[in-house]
């Protein structure tokens, strides 16, 4: 068993988002998939995260239904401007 039960992990760098992809194991030595989203919040050097977990014996119906709708991302998806990057706010006082 890896550090803290990871076995296998991967990250994707996007814009201001992070994801990780984390194979974890159990104490009874089963595996899961650890899902994460990581982004900056307004607060300096603080990071919001979201994650979700998919064990192993729904793997193959997670992917069934995600593939569902990737594709259907594919085919209706918009053709507009990527997303800008969220510039990092700036407090201005009057004095």
């Amino acid at each position: 068993m890896g550090e803290r039960g990871e076995v296998f992990s991967s990250r994707l760098s996007k814009d201001d988002r992070t994801y990780f992809f984390n194979v974890k194991e159990n104490v009874y030595g089963d595996l899961y998939l650890n899902m994460v989203e990581s982004r900056p919040t307004d607060t300096e050097g603080r990071f919001l995260r979201q994650s979700i977990i998919v064990y192993q014996e729904d793997i193959g119906d997670f992917v069934k239904e995600l593939q569902k709708s990737l594709d259907y991302i594919r085919i209706n998806g918009t053709r507009r401007q990527p997303r800008v990057r969220r510039e990092a706010r700036t407090e201005e006082s009057d004095e």
